[in-house]
């Protein structure tokens, strides 16, 4: 009975100044990654495609722009110098994608696929050329302001700046993608 004695005061010696946790919830770090849910999540995202096709890009507040207007957005997290590198020109694009004279819902579509494709090739820049032509009626331009609206939604931008005018200028803009393989170098 002694020894447990003395163990107790040494317990308690060793103890003194350390405050009691109040809380019974251990913080076991990331949770970590059900392959099983993986898998059919991109089972369900490959079935769901048509479907997403319209959700995943919507017309419901479409931002009206100017034919000279130049645009400019960078996701939460982007680096201000990449978005300089970008509106200068420097990040070299690899595929160019035309929207010119096409509807509303191919062009949304047209976008949707080539993006798609981009990031299946790990592609970083790519230019989408919408135009600037105002409409019939007098308004703003009809798929440039789409465009803007619609990479703001895509999952898969990180940002887009007006080109260069050798390049289309503000009738054309470089996209920035993210990289899966090569997730966190990018943003």
């Amino acid at each position: 009975m002694h020894d447990n004695d003395d163990d107790f005061s040494l317990f308690a010696e060793q103890m003194r100044g350390v405050k009691r946790i109040r809380h019974d919830r251990a913080d076991t770090g990331k949770p970590k990654t059900d392959l099983k849910q993986l898998s059919s999540l991109r089972q369900n995202a490959t079935v769901a495609q048509t479907e997403t096709k319209v959700d995943g890009l919507s017309d419901q507040f479409v931002i009206d722009v100017g034919a000279e207007d130049e645009l400019h957005w960078a996701r939460d997290g982007v680096q201000e110098s990449q978005m300089r590198k970008l509106k200068q020109g420097q990040i070299g694009f690899d595929g160019s994608l035309d929207l010119h004279g096409m509807t509303v819902e191919k062009a949304r579509e047209t976008l949707w696929d080539f993006i798609a494709e981009a990031t299946r090739f790990e592609v970083r820049c790519v230019r989408v050329t919408h135009g600037k032509a105002a409409r019939l009626d007098g308004k703003r331009p009809l798929i440039k302001s789409h465009v803007n609206t619609w990479l703001r939604q895509h999952p898969q931008v990180l940002g887009f700046t007006s080109c260069q005018p050798r390049h289309g200028g503000t009738g054309a803009v470089y996209v920035m993608l993210r990289r899966t393989m090569l997730e966190g170098r990018d943003e």
